[in-house]
């Protein structure tokens, strides 16, 4: 295994890749993704996990939290990480493609990061069709802002606690279609089950800057329903569960879906 040999643009956009899909605490060799990624890059897992540390320094989110990640990132790791994230709608694919070959993930598959398992590689039937550039670049951002957004949340819907990931959403916060720049920021996202990913869209559920959840006097007026009372009002009041080393949701987004989307009426 090689070690001690220099990074390159390549093995950074793959970095950052997995480290937008853990957290702070996840970052060590022991890591099972970590692992995995590592082997197939032909370096030890401490090299990995320590350049991931090394771009946690250059984190805003971590800093603001008072976390300073490891000192020592590079020239070349402050040019990839800041074309990265001015540019995350061409570079979060480009990441989310480097993952699959490295990985060597056909067309039809799908690939999962998995905290506490490692890397899933999963093989779907061939489409009928052959796909647009265009249409596979905006499926491999989904694909990567899915695996973000849901294990930032630890896997877990922040509502609810359902950990059953066929039935996670990862919502945006600002709507895919109206706000371009946002689409693939993880801080735009919310991990959320498939029911309350619906009732987010259409604003009978909100958050407010405690990320408490809100319920729509629309919602209100059937808690008399079992299924009304038991998935929404059981939770009315309580805050969003995500992990204490997670990328907050970003609150400005939050009190732009109540003024815009949230039905107060």
């Amino acid at each position: 295994m090689a070690k001690g040999k220099l990074w390159t643009p390549e093995e950074l956009l793959l970095a950052l890749n997995l480290y937008h899909k853990l957290t702070f605490g996840q970052l060590h060799a022991r890591q099972p993704a970590i692992m995995e990624v590592a082997e197939k890059m032909n370096r030890p897992a401490n090299s990995l996990a320590m350049k991931l540390v090394n771009l946690a320094s250059l984190d805003p989110v971590l800093k603001l939290r008072g976390i300073k990640g490891l000192p020592g990132a590079s020239a070349l790791d402050r040019k990839v990480w800041a074309e990265f994230h001015e540019n995350l709608n061409e570079a979060a694919p480009a990441s989310e493609e480097a993952m699959r070959r490295l990985f060597r993930v056909s067309e039809s598959g799908e690939l999962e990061v998995l905290p506490k398992e490692g890397i899933r590689v999963r093989r779907q039937p061939k489409a009928g069709s052959t796909e647009a550039v265009a249409n596979v670049k905006i499926r491999r951002g989904q694909e990567y802002f899915r695996d973000a957004v849901l294990n930032n949340f630890g896997g877990r819907c922040g509502v609810s606690g359902l950990a059953v990931r066929e039935l996670l959403i990862a919502s945006h916060i600002l709507p895919w279609g109206t706000h371009v720049s946002e689409r693939l920021n993880v801080r735009n996202g919310l991990c959320l089950s498939r029911l309350h990913d619906a009732a987010f869209d259409r604003g009978l559920i909100a958050f407010d800057d405690k990320f408490r959840l809100l319920l729509s006097p629309r919602l209100k007026a059937e808690l008399s329903q079992r299924s009304v009372a038991e998935n929404f009002g059981a939770y009315a009041g309580e805050a969003l569960c995500f992990p204490d080393d997670a990328a907050p949701p970003e609150l400005v987004f939050l009190s732009q879906h109540r003024a815009t989307i949230f039905r107060k009426a």
